[in-house]
């Protein structure tokens, strides 16, 4: 599973911290999350693979960002959430 977050997108409510902890982190100075190990893929679109044990919170992540900033795909590259 991989989870893809375009940071120029977020508007820094932060609820993707609180669903997936150690997925992202706040930056106050910015305003906005931060994908914790993420790679700068395209612009300011970040990914990661997401660990097996860590999916649940990363597709609650995913939902509950209030501007579809956050996106997570399958193994073969299907949009799940």
């Amino acid at each position: 599973m991989r989870i893809e977050f375009d940071r120029d997108a977020c508007i820094g409510m932060f609820q993707c911290v609180v669903e997936w902890e150690a997925g992202f982190e706040e930056d106050r100075d910015t305003g906005k999350a931060v994908l914790v190990d993420g790679e700068n893929v395209e612009g300011g679109v970040y990914a990661r693979d997401v660990p097996e044990d860590a999916e649940l919170d990363a597709k609650f992540a995913a939902r509950a960002c209030p501007v579809d900033a956050i996106s997570v795909y399958d193994d073969d590259g299907e949009q799940i959430v």
